[in-house]
């Protein structure tokens, strides 16, 4: 009797098993028809990827990276791949997201001024880590920078940023104090410290509005990891009028570049082979490229 039950519980093993083989199988092979048809071709990266994840992993890359229908637009998630992808620091993904960005319509400077945002962020990220500044009081002065933002100090003067001390002077003129990690930095680099971030981040004339430049540097943030920046990058993204959803999706967008930057490198993939598959991806979108859909707009909840 015991023996009869244990071989129709393993029947019963064997018959769900090649259930749940097949239907991996049906899965696989469904990914693989959407990538061919989105992409012209499945690129290597995803044809050595391992079969039982790729369904999950590509349902992920298209919904959010893909997709035309989320809160923020293609070439805004291609600028936070492109400055994410800078910062790790990924080749490969640097090549893709630079012509993703550019597929949809960013141009030089935009680049260019991404990864400036990328770099203003790990520069910061290393020093706050670096001194060990303390959590508390840097989330204060944050709370107290954006207070600033929408209450600027009044009767400003032009200050000419030369040393520590008309740094010093030009952020009391500016935001009204001197954060802690500022009065922290080497007095020997502050000005030249301070009048980059005033230039890249605390300019509203720049290609990149303030908002996309906040987003950009949570991303950042996110990938590295700094909580320092993280609270930041937040707190000045909400400040500059990104909604929920758009900060889900860029720290989304950083968690999906650092997924397939691991698996390109891992693979040890040979990089101008690389190269050459995206070139022909993109020829392949660029064709069909007036066929695309339109942009559906987000509404949140």
């Amino acid at each position: 009797m015991k023996t009869r039950i244990v071989f129709i519980a393993l029947l019963m093993a064997s018959s769900l098993s090649l259930a749940a083989e097949k239907q991996q199988t049906m899965d696989n092979s469904k990914t693989m028809t959407e990538i061919r048809g989105m992409f012209g071709m499945v690129p290597t990266f995803l044809r050595e990827f391992p079969p039982e994840a790729l369904p999950g992993a590509w349902e992920d890359f298209k919904s959010i990276q893909l997709s035309p229908n989320t809160a923020l637009e293609p070439k805004i998630k291609e600028l936070i791949g492109l400055a994410v992808a800078s910062q790790i620091p990924c080749r490969y993904c640097v090549y893709f997201h630079r012509k993703a960005a550019t597929f949809h319509g960013a141009k030089t400077a935009e680049l260019n001024f991404a990864i400036a945002v990328s770099a203003s962020v790990r520069r910061w990220s290393n020093y706050l880590y670096g001194t060990q500044q303390d959590m508390t009081g840097f989330k204060m002065d944050v709370d107290r920078f954006v207070k600033s933002m929408k209450n600027p100090p009044q009767g400003k003067e032009n200050v000419v940023v030369t040393d520590a001390a008309s740094a010093y002077k030009d952020m009391e003129n500016s935001i009204g104090f001197v954060p802690n990690f500022m009065k922290a930095y080497p007095e020997s680099g502050i000005a030249g410290a301070w009048n980059e971030f005033k230039a890249v981040e605390m300019n509203p004339n720049t290609v990149l509005n303030a908002k996309t430049k906040d987003l950009i540097g949570l991303a950042v943030s996110s990938q590295i990891p700094c909580q320092y920046c993280v609270y930041a990058g937040t707190e000045f993204a909400k400040a500059d009028g990104a909604t929920a959803q758009e900060i889900k999706e860029a720290v989304a967008m950083a968690g999906i570049v650092r997924h397939w930057s691991t698996v390109l490198n891992g693979l040890h993939q040979d990089e101008k082979a690389f190269e050459k598959e995206v070139d022909q991806i993109f020829k392949h979108l660029e064709r069909g490229k007036n066929l695309a859909p339109k942009k559906v707009s987000y509404k949140e909840e």
